[in-house]
Order: structure tokens, then C-alpha cells, then sequence
């Protein structure tokens, strides 16, 4: 064969191969492409009543009209489906338990703990229950669903890396949804009763009572607030502050504690209606957790009935938002609202259990678990009257959590879109099926009030309550759910303004119709309430600007405390604490600014001490119990730590250790941390901690996508203790302030855009204004896309 002959091949050959190698670009280009959203034209919907217009803004954001409800709840299914199926997916595999069928033997754990709960087979229950209305609605929800993904070209991109085709969406999908919502929300209640069990049995009452506060200096709650501080006992647990494992970790965001709202009624507005703001704070990914959007259909009186806010895809409704005479908005409420309560088992016989009520034979469920490439396996859970028997340490425990009771979820929270008043948002919040929530809500009569949406347990939630009941424990704290008549309720304060933060809500005797769960310290809502107080007569602009506030005041105390012992004694010898005391003074700007080092050693400087104080019994809680440690049976336990640094309590430190040797060793642990591999403790500043790192769950799996599937790596403001709840993958999911009546002056940004599809215009569309806290407009602006759903023939 010739050279020129050779050539020629080997040219055809790379001109081949170059060709294949566009087809195969240009194939995976097509099939990403297919899986976006259809925005404009006609699309046909079988069974609706009438044509559903589809308008999206810039933002993509849909106002959905029409004739019927039930049609809009086909539309709102409809664009879930196009937007976000994947996020919908995995919500209802995480709470059913059927995450490896999906992406293998990686999510075998998480199944094998969620699928303990049944929640599949609960949700056909669920179902059984709803009124024939509610029934119609999720139906028809359901069909829009399942058409709106079949209209896609193609499958969903997430479908096609996993080489697996999408599972349709049934009824009893959207009730997962809401307990996948109850795993993220009360999801650390049995191991904080484990946590605080083991305290309870390494300590004395005495000690217990120091150690786990009811009360502390922070509180901020609605009604009159009375103090009952301990004392320190005049001993210390054999555990406390002893030597621990040496951690090389850096100083973690221990608590994931989040949500703010508040409220100033009409007297306090320049308008004369009630200003709600509500940002709920929740882990932050792509695609977003909220799916903003704008119902109108007719009120059935005559008029027209808009509804605008967010929805979580999945469901049909409206979750917080605005209807044009109720605004409402949600913070967890971090109740008690699970007992563990351990069992004795019969020696002769393994489904025989003795009950605080008597003896009991309980009933064996066999659970399969379907594991993508490789054989299903079995779960057998053993179901008793009070609830599923988890076996820890050689002991069983019932898990008696209300996310077991009938009625804990159900579509309730519909009522919301026609409440006219307070007392009719009020009355529909009791009756939510939905993990309890802290719901603050003002009407265009300028009205504004607090109660608890979703379930409460029938009971007084005393602080004994709190720890898993004994064995010979002759009855129960519990049993069934609180009548709605009988919530706690706060309306029309003398002081014009509501709030919560994830505090104790309460101090007078309703407190103990909602119990602590992990209530926050209370710093957060201490200064949303002197912010609002500092308003006077005020705007929705006025009110937005207090979830923006990242003022350091809860810190400022703690950077105190570092500066008296950092004495000129303590650093005369030691370059580093000389350089981290003129940091705590040169670099401190009063905020958790992202170019502020002062405030980033403090932090450390405070989450340093809780390894010097309490590491040593969180590796025995571990030891014993996965997960649990001290600070999920105290998220207060700052307030401690101050306490006993200020009081400095003889007999709480061994022999020949001081209270200042101990901060000056926590201290020691900061610089240490921030030194490592030659780095200068100038260059620690607060940004280059708090940090985003938002993406979508492929981007861990696949780093090659990374870029891709996650947003800028902003550097944020604020941080856990102020308004302005901020980190790396958790904070404000949504800021909304909005006045009922008067929606076009309201305000809303949240961090991610409406598509799930990062070819989409609006993966990340309005994700900068919300860095920067810009306020963007609640409601949706000029339409840029139209689709019509037409009846199908």
C-alpha cells in the first residue's frame, strides 16, 4: 500500500471517527435537551373541565389559570413533573425507604432505617382516610403528574446517568412527600432521647438539671417569660471535661437549627394590613425544595381567588404564601413530639413484649428492599401498639413518634387557600396533617397571630417526658392527638409584632402542650424581636431588612470572654495568641461579615470549648449510641458553657486544671486548626469558612459534572445565632414578606430557580439576588412564555 494510499485511510479514519464522536455530542445533546420543560404552545390534559393557561415570567415563575381547581391541581402536577421529577422521586424514596432500587447499595443504610417506619404502607392509609374531595384533587394532581412526564422528550437527564426509566407517580407518592418532610424536620427526636437518656443516667438530678435547661438568658418567648436558672451543682459528672480523642476536625456547624418568622400588624404598617415575613431555613441543593407559583381560578362566589407563595413539588398545595386576605408562613417547632419506651422481651417467646399497658404479642412485617445490580434483601419489622421496636445496646425500644398517628399527614392545609380571616387560617393550621410547625399569620384587617400547624401529641410535655420511658414505666405520657380546640394560641399582641425563631415559643403553662424537642437558644429570635421593636411604624422594605441582619450580638460576649484570658501573661510567651488577640480586636466588625477574621475566631474560640467540655462524653454516647452527642441533647448548650466559664464552679474541673487554662486551651485548638500547613491566622477570615456549596446529589457521585450541576461557590454573611441564617449548604430557602391585599408590594427571593434542569434558563435564575439579599418582587413579573392545557378529545 502506498503512503498516499495510507493517508487517505488514516484520514477517513479520523474523519470517521471525528464524525461518530460529533453524533454521539450531538445525541447526548439532543437527550439533555428533550428533558426540558415544553414553555410555550398547547399541550393536550385529559379530564380537565376547561383550558388551564400557563404563564412564566423571566424567573420562569407560572401563574396557572383556570376554571376549576382540580384543573389547576392537573396543571400543578404537570409542571412539577416537567421541572423537577427527580426531586420529587427522591423524596418519596427517601421516607418510603427505597433509595437503593434507585442508586444502589450506597443507600442501603437509609433504607433499612427509614423503611423501620412503613411509611408506604402508611400512606395507602392516608389515602383511605381523605374526603372524596381531597381525594379528587390529589387524582387529578396525580394524572398531571404522570402526563406531564410522559410529554417529555426524553427522560429526565438524572434517568439517563443512572440508565434506568422513571417509576410512575401514584396517590400515595405525595403523602411520602410530606413524611420525607417529617424526616427532615423531626428527624433527630430518637437519637436527642437517647442522647439525653444517657445523660440522665451518668448524672444526678441536680447535674441533670444544670446540664439540660428548661429556660436560659436567651429566651424570647410570646408570652411572659419566667426564668428558672440552677445552680451549679457542687460537682461535676465523672464525663466532664475530661482528656478526649485529638480532633483534627475544624470547628463544624454543629446545628442545623433554622426558620424565622415574624409579623407586625396593621397598626404598625404605614398601609394599615399585616406584614408576615417568613424564611425557612432548610438544607440547600439543586433543585431547590420550593417551586414558586400563582393559582387563580373562581372563589365560587362570584369572584376571582389568587393564591401565591411557594409549593413543594410532589403536593398540590400552596404551602406558605398569600391568598389576598391571609398571609401565612412556617418555622419548625422543635416540640417533643416522640417517646421511646423501652420494652421487656419473653425469653420464650421473641414476639412477646411486655407494654407499659401489659403484655403484648406484637406483629411481624417483612419489609423487601430492592437494591439496584445486586439481590433484594429483607427487613423484618416488629410492629406494636405504640409503635415499630427498635433493638439498641441489647434493649428494645418503641418508637412512638406522631408521625405514626392517623391524621399525620392528610391535605388539610388546602383549607388555607380560602381562609378569609386569622381565625379561619388559624383553624385550618390545627387540623394540618404536616410535621408541627410554628405558623405566624396577619389578615387585611391588619390581625396577626401565632399557633402550631400539624399534629400535637394529647398530653403535658413535662421535662421527664423528654428521656426514654423505663421499662417499668407504668403508663404512658400519650396516646392519640390534641384536639385542635385545645392548641396554644398568641393574637393581636399589645406590641403590634410577632416572631418566632425556633425558640421556646412559650413560658407560662401552653408550653407544655408543645414540650422541647431541641428548641434553639432563643439569641436568633431575641434580635428579630428588638428589630422589629426598633421599626416603629414600618413597610414590607422595613421588615424584609430584618432577616438580613448579620450582626454578631450573640457572639460579641464570647469574643469578650476570649479577650480576659488572653492576658498579657497568657500570650508573653506565645507569638499565635498574641496575633489571635489583636485579630479579636483589629478584625472584629461587629457582624459575621465574610471578610471578618474576629468573628470566625470566636466562633471557633466557642465551638473549641465545646470539645474541651463535652468531647469525652460524646464519645461515649457514640460509642453506645450512632449519632448521638451532647449537643443534640442541648442545642443550648452554649448557654451552659457560658455559665460555667463565668461562674467558674469549684469541683467542676480535675485537680490542677483551671478555668482559664481551659479557655486558653480551647483557644490553643483554634490556632491550631487555622494554622495548619503554614496558613497565618490573618488569612482565617469568615467567608473562606462560610463558603456555598449548593449542587445537585450527582455532583458528589460525579465529580466530572460538578461545574455543572452547582452553584457558585459564594462566599455568604451571617451564620446560625442572627437573623441572617447562613452556611455552606443550609440557610434561608426562601425570604418572603408579603401583606394580604397587597401582594404587588411584597417581596421573595430564594437560592435556587424553578428547573430542576441545568440547561435551563431557570436552574439558577434569581440565585444572585438572593446572595446578595436583593429584594425581588413576590409576585411574578410580565409573562414571557404562555402554555395552554387544553381539554384532551
Amino acid at each position: 500500500m502506498t503512503d498516499n494510499r495510507v493517508r487517505r485511510w488514516a484520514l477517513r479514519f479520523m474523519l470517521g471517527l471525528l464524525g461518530l464522536c460529533l453524533m454521539a455530542v450531538l445525541g447526548l445533546w439532543l437527550f439533555l435537551r428533550g428533558s426540558l420543560a415544553t414553555l410555550d404552545g398547547d399541550v393536550a390534559g385529559q379530564g380537565l373541565h376547561a383550558e388551564v393557561i400557563v404563564n412564566r415570567d423571566a424567573l420562569g415563575v407560572p401563574t396557572v389559570a383556570g376554571q376549576d381547581r382540580d384543573d389547576l391541581a392537573y396543571a400543578t402536577g404537570y409542571l412539577h413533573a416537567q421541572d423537577r421529577f427527580f426531586q420529587m422521586d427522591l423524596m418519596r424514596r427517601v421516607a418510603a425507604g427505597e433509595l437503593a432500587e434507585l442508586i444502589g447499595p450506597a443507600a442501603l443504610d437509609i433504607d433499612r432505617s427509614h423503611r423501620f417506619h412503613r411509611f408506604r404502607a402508611r400512606a395507602e392509609a392516608a389515602l383511605a382516610a381523605l374526603s372524596a374531595q381531597d381525594r379528587q384533587l390529589l387524582d387529578r394532581y396525580t394524572a398531571g403528574v404522570n402526563d406531564g412526564l410522559a410529554a417529555l422528550r426524553s427522560r429526565p437527564f438524572e434517568y439517563g446517568l443512572l440508565r434506568l426509566q422513571p417509576r410512575a407517580w401514584q396517590p400515595a407518592d405525595t403523602p411520602l412527600v410530606v413524611w420525607a418532610m417529617y424526616f427532615e424536620l423531626q428527624g433527630n427526636l430518637e437519637r436527642r432521647e437517647l442522647a439525653r437518656g444517657w445523660l440522665k443516667a451518668h448524672s444526678t438530678p441536680e447535674q441533670l438539671a444544670f446540664l439540660l435547661p428548661e429556660s436560659t438568658l436567651h429566651d424570647a418567648p410570646l408570652d411572659v417569660l419566667t426564668l428558672n436558672l440552677p445552680l451549679a451543682p457542687a460537682s461535676a459528672p465523672d464525663w466532664f471535661a475530661r482528656p478526649s480523642k485529638p480532633s483534627a476536625a475544624s470547628q463544624p456547624f454543629r446545628s442545623s437549627v433554622g426558620s424565622n418568622n415574624w409579623a407586625v400588624a396593621g397598626s404598625r404598617s404605614e398601609h394599615g394590613v399585616a406584614i408576615v415575613a417568613n424564611d425557612m431555613h432548610l438544607g440547600i441543593r439543586l433543585p431547590h425544595i420550593w417551586y414558586r407559583a400563582v393559582l387563580q381560578y373562581p372563589d365560587g362566589q362570584g369572584g376571582q381567588r389568587q393564591v401565591a407563595g411557594v409549593t413543594l413539588p410532589g403536593a398540590p398545595l400552596v404551602v406558605a404564601g398569600s391568598n389576598g386576605h391571609v398571609a401565612w408562613g412556617f418555622t419548625n417547632s422543635y416540640g417533643d413530639y416522640l417517646d421511646l419506651v423501652e420494652l421487656q422481651r419473653d425469653p420464650a417467646n421473641p414476639l412477646r413484649f411486655k407494654l407499659p399497658g401489659g403484655w403484648e404479642t406484637v406483629r411481624p412485617r417483612v419489609e423487601s428492599l430492592l437494591v439496584k445490580g445486586q439481590a433484594s434483601e429483607t427487613l423484618t419489622v416488629l410492629e406494636s401498639s405504640l409503635g415499630p421496636i427498635r433493638e439498641l445496646g441489647g434493649r428494645y425500644y418503641a418508637v412512638h413518634w406522631v408521625a405514626h398517628e392517623p391524621g399525620a399527614v392528610n391535605l388539610a392545609l388546602r383549607g388555607m387557600e380560602a381562609a378569609t380571616d386569622l381565625a379561619q387560617a388559624q383553624a385550618v393550621a390545627n387540623r394540618a396533617g404536616m410535621p408541627a410547625q410554628n405558623m405566624t399569620a396577619g389578615d387585611s384587617a391588619g390581625h396577626i397571630g401565632w399557633t402550631i400547624a400539624g399534629p400535637l401529641p394529647a398530653r403535658d410535655a413535662e421535662f421527664a417526658a423528654s428521656f426514654p420511658y423505663p421499662a417499668e414505666a407504668s403508663q404512658l405520657g400519650w396516646q392519640g392527638l390534641r384536639a385542635p380546640a385545645d392548641y396554644p394560641r398568641v393574637n393581636d399582641p399589645a406590641a403590634g409584632q410577632l416572631w418566632t425563631a425556633n425558640n421556646r415559643q412559650l413560658a407560662g403553662a401552653d408550653y407544655r402542650k408543645i414540650g422541647d424537642g431541641g428548641a434553639d437558644i432563643g439569641a436568633r429570635a431575641q434580635q428579630v424581636r428588638d428589630d422589629l421593636s426598633a421599626l416603629g411604624k414600618t413597610t414590607e422594605q422595613g421588615v424584609y431588612g430584618v432577616g438580613l441582619d448579620d450582626r454578631a450580638l450573640f457572639l460579641e460576649p464570647w469574643r469578650e470572654r476570649a479577650l480576659k484570658v488572653l492576658t498579657d501573661s497568657a500570650v508573653a510567651t506565645r507569638p499565635q495568641r498574641a496575633e489571635f488577640r489583636r485579630l479579636l480586636i483589629e478584625g472584629w466588625s461587629g457582624r459575621a461579615s465574610v471578610d471578618s477574621v474576629g468573628y470566625r475566631l470566636t466562633r471557633g474560640f466557642m465551638h473549641a470549648l465545646y470539645d474541651e467540655l463535652f468531647a469525652a462524653a460524646d464519645e461515649q454516647m457514640a460509642a453506645e449510641f450512632e449519632g448521638a452527642d451532647y449537643a443534640l441533647a442541648n442545642p443550648r448548650w452554649s448557654a451552659v458553657a457560658a455559665r460555667l466559664v463565668d461562674e467558674r464552679p469549684k469541683g467542676w474541673l480535675s485537680e490542677g486544671r483551671s478555668w482559664q487554662a481551659l479557655q486558653l486551651a480551647a483557644i490553643d485548638r483554634v490556632i491550631g486548626e487555622l494554622t495548619q500547613g503554614g496558613r497565618q491566622l490573618a488569612e482565617a477570615r469568615w467567608g473562606a469558612r462560610n463558603t456555598a456549596a449548593i449542587s445537585h446529589p450527582f455532583a458528589r457521585f460525579m465529580p466530572a459534572l460538578k461545574s455543572w450541576l452547582s452553584a457558585p461557590a459564594d462566599e455568604l454573611p451571617g451564620d446560625e445565632d442572627m437573623p441572617r441564617v447562613a452556611a455552606p449548604n443550609f440557610g434561608q430557602s426562601e425570604r418572603m414578606v408579603v401583606a394580604p391585599g397587597k401582594e404587588a408590594l411584597g417581596i421573595f427571593n430564594m437560592p435556587g430557580g424553578q428547573s430542576g434542569h441545568p440547561l435551563s434558563a431557570y436552574f439558577l435564575a434569581g440565585h444572585e439576588a438572593w446572595v446578595r439579599g436583593d429584594p425581588t418582587p413576590f409576585l411574578p413579573g410580565p409573562a414571557e412564555h404562555t402554555l395552554r392545557i387544553v381539554p384532551a378529545r
